[in-house]
């Protein structure tokens, strides 16, 4: 068996089709049907059924794909282990993000800290959704991730990095833009522009509108922060995102801002990565930057920071 070969054998099983694995390890369709094939060769038995959309593990496959994995993150472990050994300052560190504000604004500064550090390390980012990074985490494909907490994956470490509050956001040309609060009832009936399901995101805003006991009108449902504050720019609707994240939209004009009466939606950012797992001294160093910056613009957001409307400060809404 080969690296490649079990890399793609994991892709495949992982994402369902041989097209979407063969995305996921950079190589042609092809080029992964031949690697399968030699695999299963080798070890004597067929390890997927092709059915029409998509393929199906058969009982080899099932087996191989929990031995694969550990083999995958052993392989990469030793890797880093003797390239720890071999020479100073190498390496390699693979980094998802599932906000796009993190990847646009601190990720910057924190990989020029490591690029001092770190002069000759191969690193590379990769964006996705929470529940993506994390699967792409336990599959060796990434090593740390930012992602939304919580994380209920099994295997997975993660510590938070920075808690804000989801707050409404409408056009200045809405109707209510001159309002500083809006209730779960008139927020329901607002044309709703929304991340996609499936983050937590969306989760915590779903549980708000089921609690409250209201079913909301969702027109869009989008899958970057940027498209939806654009959107609602154009008022073609009203968003809920966290507060940090339009802060400069806000100053500026170009949105206005309403607190959601009744309770406080607080949204969490973490590092996720292996439990257990070989933690290299790059790794380390990425961690101790990441809380290094997030500490600063923590600071830098509580000079900012608006005062809440008295009648805000009552119950509470929680990520858990």
């Amino acid at each position: 068996m080969e690296i490649r070969q079990l890399r793609a054998f994991v892709a495949i099983a992982e994402s369902g089709t041989f097209t979407a694995g063969a995305v996921r390890v950079h190589v042609t369709q092809a080029a992964v049907s031949m690697q399968i094939r030699q695999l299963e060769n080798e070890v004597g038995a067929k390890l997927f059924i092709r059915a029409p959309r998509n393929v199906i593990l058969t009982e080899a496959g099932e087996k191989l794909l929990e031995r694969a994995r550990h083999i995958l993150i052993e392989h990469d472990a030793a890797l880093e282990e003797i390239a720890e050994l071999a020479g100073a300052r190498r390496g390699r560190l693979r980094i998802g993000s599932a906000s796009a504000g993190v990847t646009s604004d601190l990720l910057p500064r924190i990989l020029k800290g490591m690029r001092r550090e770190y002069a000759n390390a191969d690193i590379s980012v990769t964006s996705g959704t929470s529940d993506a990074l994390v699967q792409q985490i336990l599959t060796a494909e990434i090593d740390i991730a930012f992602v939304s907490l919580p994380v209920e994956a099994r295997g997975i470490h993660t510590e938070r990095l920075n808690e804000d509050q989801l707050v409404a956001i409408a056009s200045p040309r809405h109707a209510q833009a001159r309002q500083r609060t809006v209730s779960a009832y008139a927020l329901a009936g607002e044309r709703l522009i929304l991340g996609e399901r499936g983050g937590n995101t969306r989760r915590l805003i779903d549980e708000f509108f089921a609690q409250a006991g209201v079913k909301p009108t969702v027109a869009m449902e989008l899958s970057r922060q940027a498209a939806i504050k654009r959107m609602v720019e154009e008022d073609m609707g009203v968003g809920v995102v966290p507060l940090q994240s339009v802060r400069d939209e806000v100053d500026k004009g170009r949105l206005v801002r309403w607190w959601i009466e009744g309770a406080q939606i607080n949204w969490q950012l973490g590092l996720a990565r292996l439990s257990g797992g070989y933690e290299s001294p790059m790794l380390e160093g990425f961690i101790r930057l990441c809380h290094k910056y997030f500490a600063v613009k923590a600071e830098e957001n509580v000079a900012r920071k608006p005062k809440t409307p008295a009648k805000q400060k009552g119950k509470t809404k929680s990520s858990r």
